[in-house]
């Protein structure tokens, strides 16, 4: 599947600065970006470089003095998704985990699964396939989370969700990851590219590590999930912002568009309990 994508961000800066951008597709054997173009209206110093843990590359910019600053990507990439029945997602033996997997059975900054255990397992502990105890909690999320924008912020954790029970993707994300965990089922943030989200802007949602694939699951159920462009996962949305300025920068503005090159795109079923979705 081949999509094409394009974000732009709007920053003032007041005095030189630093910003580091988390928006290129993360590039692997299974997700090629094939062309890509990274523009500023101003010119200045740049670097990348690929994160030690988890599936990141940032864009490190100098920003030499105040004024406006508009940061550009545009990028077609395509990508592959592996379809893997149900029957072959369960537990994993810890012991027999690789080592980059284990960590993600922790607590994080916005991911306090040692303090969600108890409603876990009165939820989900009765639940035999992992699997399925998986999809129960996407679908309590889904069911019992209002979706609703403005009225969390980038302080809300998962165990603020749990108790709000409202939130946008970010917090539908991180109270699945925590929930996860708590039940002993490694779990990791995902950022992307969406298609068909509506209305358009980057999307997270998180995976999990099931007979030795991370499979991705989207407890807000707002697009296809065959319709996403990789940008990042790790733990929390801590080391997976899209942005983190170093200096003086002022948000201004920002547009995320994405758009399936191919002639035909077909949805993938979400809500099946008889497969799971693996990015590579």
């Amino acid at each position: 599947m081949k999509f094409e994508v394009f974000a732009e961000l709007i920053y003032d800066s007041t005095v030189p600065s630093t910003l580091i951008l988390n928006i290129q597709p993360f590039k692997t054997v299974g997700q090629r970006v094939l062309e890509e173009k990274f523009d500023c209206n101003i010119v200045l110093k740049s670097y990348e470089w690929y994160a030690n843990s988890g599936e990141k590359r940032f864009k490190v910019l100098e920003v030499p003095q105040a004024q406006e600053v508009v940061f550009t990507y545009s990028g077609v990439v395509e990508n592959q998704i592996k379809t893997i029945p149900a029957r072959q997602l369960d537990d994993v033996q810890i012991s027999l985990m690789p080592v980059s997997v284990l960590s993600y059975l922790n607590p994080s900054r916005y991911c306090e699964s040692d303090k969600l255990y108890k409603f876990a397992f009165d939820k989900f502990g009765s639940i035999e396939s992992t699997f399925e105890k998986v999809m129960a909690i996407r679908d309590w999320i889904y069911d019992n989370v209002e979706y609703k924008g403005g009225v969390t912020s980038a302080q809300t954790s998962a165990y603020d969700t749990l108790n709000e029970q409202i939130g946008v993707c970010r917090d539908f994300a991180h109270l699945g990851v925590a929930l996860c965990r708590a039940m002993t089922i490694p779990a990791r943030y995902f950022t992307g590219y969406a298609y068909r989200l509506v209305p358009q802007d980057f999307h997270a949602c998180f995976e999990v590590y099931l007979g030795g694939h991370w499979v991705i699951i989207d407890a807000t159920k707002l697009m296809p999930i065959n319709g996403l462009v990789k940008i990042a996962t790790s733990f929390d949305a801590t080391d997976t912002a899209l942005a983190s300025s170093f200096g003086n920068l002022n948000f201004k503005s920002m547009a995320v568009t994405i758009s399936c090159l191919d002639e035909k795109f077909e949805a993938f079923d979400s809500d099946s309990l008889a497969q799971g979705y693996v990015y590579y």
